[in-house]
């Protein structure tokens, strides 16, 4: 699948400015640099015997995250972490997990926001053509409770394809750029015994609900299915604090 192909893609990708970059943000997130200050590119080349390329290329990384910002005079500061680009997937590798699962539960925020919206939409502006993919990709879900990881790519396309129904391409673009925090979420409810045959009958809900071109219909079972995960990624938060606080 393409999706596959995109995570090996960003998994094979793992160069030394990279490597620099992760082990760095990872000593901002611990407040481990006075007065926001970070390191220089000099810095960088004599902490970890790299060359000034590297140090270079590394700054280069962590600015596109917005982690930081290369001002007048090459002086490096970091960014309030509020400012950081949390949609791109490297930040959800590098940051602790404390971290993550905080996003995740401000991910799931933004899709109670829009996807029941999404799927109303969807239901008054879809096609015949696009209601048979969407056919074909339940059953596909039927097929693959017991394997969570092809389940995972599925059940994405499924509401990637409620998104493009409803025929918006700046939200469609949104959902698309958070896709990778989607997957770490997802992960996370299919964990729940039982969690994937309740996710596909409530598919075939919202599904029920577009073929029958039903707006309010598609937006409450939208809405339903993604309430159900509220308290699964509540518990996640409260389990990753608490171990965290052992530490």
């Amino acid at each position: 699948m393409a999706r596959r192909q995109e995570l090996a893609d960003v998994v094979k990708v793992r160069t030394l400015p990279v490597q620099v970059a992760a082990h760095l943000t990872r000593r901002i997130v611990n407040g481990e640099f006075e007065e926001e200050r970070a390191p220089s590119e000099l810095d960088i080349s004599q902490e970890f015997g790299v060359s000034r390329v590297v140090a270079r290329e590394t700054l280069k990384i962590l600015a596109s995250l917005d982690i930081v910002e290369i001002a007048q005079g090459r002086r490096v500061v970091v960014r309030p972490q509020a400012e950081w680009d949390y949609l791109n997937p490297l930040l959800a590798e590098w940051l602790p997990e404390e971290h993550v699962v905080e996003l995740l539960q401000e991910l799931h925020q933004m899709r109670l926001l829009l996807e029941p919206e999404l799927a109303a939409m969807a239901a008054v502006n879809i096609s015949e053509e696009a209601l048979a993919g969407l056919r074909e990709e339940l059953d596909r879900m039927a097929s693959l409770e017991d394997e969570p990881d092809d389940y995972l790519e599925v059940d994405h396309e499924f509401h990637m394809a409620i998104c493009r129904a409803a025929d918006n391409r700046i939200l469609d673009r949104i959902m698309y750029s958070a896709r990778w925090l989607g997957t770490a979420s997802r992960r996370v409810t299919n964990e729940v015994p039982g969690g994937l045959h309740r996710a596909t009958d409530a598919h075939s809900r919202i599904f029920a609900a577009l073929m029958a071109r039903d707006p309010d219909a598609a937006r409450e079972a939208m809405r339903s299915h993604l309430q159900r995960n509220i308290p699964i990624l509540a518990e996640k938060e409260q389990k990753t604090k608490a171990r965290t606080a052992k530490r």
